[in-house]
Order: structure tokens, then sequence, then C-alpha cells
């Protein structure tokens, strides 16, 4: 009969929580808001400043887990805190929480008979206070425990608390998961409340981890390589050292319009030509530009600048830099994608390989073989940029204004090139009117040292043999400038300053970029740039989807 008792106050105990879950979600704001003024106005405070832990929960796990089911160990006091995964009641007396935190869990295992403050209280009393502070212990709290580590009979690794203090309340409820859901899946509310994801699923903590081991062990790398690591203006009077799109901002004291940086390439070189021999930075760019599944307005990169080599040296270290990188993350050179299914097709399984050497691709000769066609030079003139759009008509291949060879050649080896590039592919040797900071290809006159890394079909890479004459930089950046004049907003500006420090002599030098955003989602299986930045660019709430139906 006490039993059935007990298990019938376990019922209730479940019911009443589970009705708390129930409730409207601003009722239930309301209802936590009045308990947190209430606890104020006793002159308590709710949120303590301090709370003295003995360790992380995932150094509780591995100290504790050899402890025997039903054992207990020796050592006592022992001091958790966390948040409250789950809550479940387990009788009179008895309540079981899961504290999460540093991507591990514990059982806190709270019995009304362990706890310090109740010792010497009648039964009834006992009951009544460990009642009511359980009652104020909801899903979603963080909070302190300190008691003895042990498992219970059924081998969960617990702590068997002799205190519990609500160290700060969720006034919110958190999003119930649906049965058979590993957790919250609504995107809209996982990229836009990111503290919400990371609270309800495990695997986002582990994707952003995996990301900053890709980060440290490229930094490691170039660090045992001799490049010394630097910083570079985020600001620019004039953006410079790639072809995009930038962001205007002002400079009130100046009463200047400035640009945020689209790359950090030319102020890296100019370190060159002052005796930094090797150098790099990891840091964010801007470009203002379209927003989708592999783009944002603000990304991280790498970008290392490397005297007396060339992009035969980039080659190499690109293959070694990264297959080893995936080696060390993966387990293995192969990494494994898991697309999802799209409408009348099913879910797909890819698998990209990162062993060396990786496959070459020459742009020109490998798109005239592909198309079956022989592409008038020079490349500039005016009966090319006929070729090409005649080829873009003929193939279906839709390229926007302004109509410029550059970007005509842009569509075309996208279209027919990088759509072969699902394993580590070099496209190499660009033309000059691609590549108005690389230098002219040493035996393929019109083509420059350059190659661009694709994978699972999008860029990676972009590397190049560095253009060091200034005569021909400034009669490069001249030609971009007639592309800028023709509505290609794109186009680079003329950088005078960049011109003068060439004039005091760069070396000859390699360059070199990776987008780092790309190359975690092969690492961490995501098919989309939102899942491997905490806080990505996402469109107002209220802004109609038809505002733009190419921005996702």
């Amino acid at each position: 009969q006490q039993q059935q008792q007990q298990q019938q106050q376990q019922r209730q105990q479940q019911q009443q929580e589970e009705e708390e879950e129930e409730q409207d979600p601003t009722k239930y704001f309301e209802n936590r808001l009045t308990f947190v003024n209430g606890v104020k106005e006793k002159g308590a405070n709710p949120y303590p400043h301090k709370f003295q832990t003995s360790m992380q929960l995932p150094d509780y796990v591995a100290k504790y887990e050899s402890i025997g089911s039903g054992e207990m160990s020796a050592d006592g006091g022992v001091g958790l805190a966390g948040r409250i995964a789950t809550k479940r009641a387990g009788g009179k007396g008895l309540v079981f929480f899961d504290v999460v935190g540093d991507g591990a869990k514990v059982q806190v295992f709270a019995s009304a008979d362990k706890f310090s403050d109740y010792a010497g209280l009648e039964k009834d009393e006992k009951a009544a206070r460990f009642s009511a502070l359980m009652s104020t212990l909801k899903r979603g709290d963080i909070v302190g425990v300190r008691g003895t580590p042990g498992k219970t009979k059924r081998g969960e690794l617990s702590l068997f608390p002799t205190d519990m203090l609500l160290l700060t309340p969720c006034l919110h409820m958190l999003p119930k998961v649906p049965p058979g859901s590993s957790g919250l899946a609504d995107k809209e509310t996982r990229y836009r409340q990111r503290y919400l994801d990371l609270i309800m699923n495990p695997t986002t903590r582990s994707t952003f981890i995996t990301r900053t081991r890709a980060i440290n062990f490229l930094r490691r790398f170039l660090d045992m390589h001799g490049f010394l690591e630097v910083e570079t203006p985020m600001m620019n009077a004039i953006p410079g050292g790639a072809t995009a799109r930038p962001f205007i901002t002002k400079h009130n004291d100046l009463n200047l319009d400035m640009y945020m940086r689209i790359a950090p390439e030319l102020y890296l070189k100019m370190l060159v030509v002052g005796g930094l021999d090797r150098v790099y930075e990891i840091g964010r760019l801007f470009r203002n530009e379209g927003m989708d599944l592999t783009h944002n307005p603000e990304f991280t990169t790498c970008e290392f600048y490397w005297a007396y080599a060339d992009y035969e040296d980039l080659i190499k270290f690109t293959e070694e830099l990264l297959s080893q990188m995936v080696l060390n993350i993966c387990g293995g050179y192969k990494v494994k994608l898991h697309l999802e299914a799209k409408l009348g097709e099913p879910a797909k399984e890819l698998e990209i390989d990162f062993t060396p050497p990786f496959r070459r691709i020459p742009m020109i000769s490998g798109l005239e073989e592909k198309l079956g066609v022989k592409i008038p030079t020079p490349l500039e003139s005016d009966e090319t940029n006929a070729f090409l759009k005649g080829l873009c008509a003929e193939h279906g291949v839709e390229c926007k204004p302004p109509l410029t060879t550059y970007r005509l050649l842009d569509k075309l080896v996208g279209e027919f090139l990088e759509s072969q590039c699902l394993h580590p592919t070099f496209i190499t040797d660009h033309p000059k009117i691609m590549s108005p900071l690389a230098k002219d290809h040493r035996s393929k006159p019109g083509l420059t040292e350059r190659f661009e890394l694709f994978a699972n079909y999008h860029e990676m890479c972009n590397a190049y043999t560095e253009l060091n004459d200034p005569v021909e930089q400034r009669a490069r950046f001249a030609a971009q400038a007639k592309d800028k004049a023709a509505g290609d907003d794109e186009a680079m500006f003329v950088d005078d300053g960049f011109i003068t420090a060439l004039e005091y002599g760069l070396p000859p030098t390699a360059g070199w970029g990776m987008g780092i955003d790309r190359l975690c989602m092969l690492l961490t299986d995501n098919e989309s740039i939102k899942e491997v930045l905490l806080f990505p660019a996402m469109r107002p709430v209220g802004m109609a989807a038809d505002f733009n139906p190419d921005c996702q």
C-alpha cells in the first residue's frame, strides 16, 4: 500500500510538471517572473553572485565513471553547476534531474533524506520543505548542486546532493522536443536564437568545436612553417585585394566614406615589401553580395604571403595542409556529406577524398576540351567577347550585364568545370583579365600563375604567384577601372598607395587565401553556411520573403 501511495504521488508530481510545461508561453513567463519578484521581496537574491564548483561536468564524468553500480564515492561535498535539461518526480521526497554543461550530462538524485538543511526535521516538515524547493526548480534553470558522487543500482552515474541552489532562473519555457526528434529542429529559431540551439542540440556544440579545431590546426601549421600572424585594418579608404562589392561606412571625424575590407591582400603584401617574408592573417571579410547556402555577407578567411615561393609551391603546400587537417579532425582522408532530400529526389550521401595529390584542370584548355571549341586569342579582344557571348547563349548559361569577358568566362567555368569538382580539384592558369593581381604565366601567354581549389563543387582556396611589377600592376588596375566604368561594381579600384609600395620592391612572392566557413561545412557535414556561423546574417523578422527571392 505504501508503494502504491508513492507511485500515486509520483504521478501527481509528474502531471503537475507537465501541466506547467503545457501552459501558454506568455503565462509561463509571467509566472516565473512573479516567482523571481517574490524571492526579491523576501530579501533573498534569485541571482547569487557565486557558487563554488569543484570541477566541470566532463571532468566529473571522467573521474567517477569507474564507480560500481550501487556504490558511493568516499568524496563528499563535490560541487557541480549546470542547466536542468530534464526533471522527473520519483515519489515522495525524491526527484531526478539531468544537469548538463560543457557537453556532458550528470544525473542529480535528489532525496529529501540527504539534504543537510533538513536534518533533524520531522518527516512531514522535511517532505514539505523539500517539495517547496523542488517546485522552484524548472527545466532550463541553472543550478548549483553539492553532494556525494555515486551510481544508482541501475548503473547511472549521479550526484546525490546534500544541497541545491537556484543560480539563474530560466524565465522562458524551453521548446518541447517532439517524440522521435533529437532536438530543436526549426531552422529560423536555431539561427536567430543560437543560444537556444546550443541548449537544445548537442550536435551544434560539436559543430563549433570542430570549427575551432580547424582554425587552431591552420594556425599551428602556418606557425610551424615560419609564418607570422598579423592584423591589418578592417576599414579601408579604398577596397582592394579582391573583385567584390564592398560595404560603405562613414568616418565622422574625417567626414570620409570608408569601406569594410573585402580582402587583406594589399596590406599583407606591403608587409612582405617591408621584410616580413612569411605573414598570415585569419579574420573577417565583408562583401555586400547575396546570401545563400554558401555565402554570408561577413565571413572568415585565412590569407598568407610567402616570399620566394610560387604557385607550384602553394599547390604542394595546400595539398599537405588540407589532407593533414582532414586526417587530424576526421580520422581519415575521406569526408562524408549527407545531403537533405529535395522535392522529388531522395537524400544523398557523398564521399569527398582529400588524399593527395589533388586533380588539376587548366582553365582555358579544360573549357575548350569540355565544349569542343577553340577560344580566340587574345582574350582581351572584342572577338573573344562576342565568341563567349555566343557560347553562353548556345548552352543556356545566363550572365547578367555587364557582359565583360571576365564575367562570361566566370559563368562558363562555373557551369562546365566547377561542376566536375566533387573531390578537391585545382582549376589552374586563369586568364590575366580575371586575375588583376597575379603574375603572368612564365610559359603561357595571356594566362597567369593562379589556381582555385574546389571541393564539393564550391571554391575553397584562391592562390597565385604575385604580380610584383608596379608598371604592369597599374595597367591591370586601369583595365579594372574600365570594367567598373562599364557597370561592373565588383571590379577593383586603382590603389596608388599599393603601387607605390611595389615600387620599393616586392620579392618574388606567392599568395594564398581560403574561406574558413566552407571548409568547416565539409568537416561538419553541413550544406548551409548558416550552420557553421554562430550568428549568421538573417532577413529581418517581418520582411516579405519575396523582397529578394535570391536572398536566403
